[in-house]
């Protein structure tokens, strides 16, 4: 697994948890923040799928 698919996935827990937090607490701003983290963690292990998939695909090495 490459790191940004993990740094992605926890980005985007990070943000589940925040956007609950905003919601249980009747708050907008978290809500908000909490879903633009969940978007920065799917963009982030989107790259980190692209990049797995071009090492994939050159046999193994770096790209």
């Amino acid at each position: 697994m490459d790191s940004d698919q993990i740094k992605g996935s926890a980005k985007d827990m990070v943000g589940k948890a925040q956007r609950k937090l905003g919601v249980a607490m009747g708050s907008t701003r978290p809500q908000l923040k909490g879903v633009a983290t969940q978007v920065e963690g799917k963009i982030q292990r989107a790259v980190g799928d692209v990049r797995k998939a071009i090492k994939d695909a050159r046999g193994g090495r770096k790209a």
